[in-house]
């Protein structure tokens, strides 16, 4: 097994854990943090992706740190992507099974000052007017310009087209459960 597929592995098998632990109605437990790799201790931002059939079954992230390291970061993003994402129902414990899990470890982001440094498969966007922020990942499928990119995290925030945003970029280290690239976070 590959080093990027070994982490991808550990990565998606925290998130998985903390949403069988939520169901279980069980802690999530103490990890094995010495088998993990390193950067989990660090703190960061990261979201949590549940696809279903190829479909996004609930995605919920922070792209700053909320808490003390990425494994809690990673915990509860997972259960939030089952539980609380308002676009749909709940997970249910028998629908676990057939969910695809993808964590997404963000880079520290950066202002954008020009819109020509912008690459929608190569870097997220983070829009902000007032206090109203949207967020969206790189490498979305449908996606493919940054204008698409940064309108579709306007209206994600609720901002009115037209007024000027602030824009900060960042990059991510995408792991899924079946990851075999190469690359990434070590």
């Amino acid at each position: 097994m590959g080093k990027r597929r070994e982490i991808a592995k550990k990565v998606c098998a925290v998130a998985r854990r903390a949403i069988e632990s939520y169901f279980e109605k069980a802690e999530v437990g103490t990890l094995a943090k010495e088998l993990l790799p390193p950067f989990l201790k660090e703190r960061g931002g990261a979201f949590v992706c549940l696809k279903r059939n190829g479909q996004l079954r609930g995605c919920i992230g922070t792209v700053f740190p909320c808490r003390e390291s990425l494994i809690e970061e990673i915990i509860q993003n997972a259960v939030s992507a089952a539980t609380e994402d308002r676009r749909f129902q709940p997970l249910s414990k028998s629908e676990l099974s057939a969910v695809a899990i993808t964590v997404d470890i963000l880079s520290k982001s950066e202002t954008v000052t020009d819109l020509s440094t912008l690459n929608p498969k190569k870097f997220g966007v983070i829009v902000g007017w007032q206090r109203l922020r949207g967020v969206l990942l790189p490498d979305l499928e449908g996606v493919d310009t940054a204008e698409e990119q940064l309108s579709i995290a306007r209206r994600k925030a609720g901002i009115p087209s037209g007024v000027p945003v602030t824009i900060r970029r960042f990059t991510v280290d995408r792991y899924q459960e079946d990851d075999e690239g190469e690359g990434g976070i070590e």
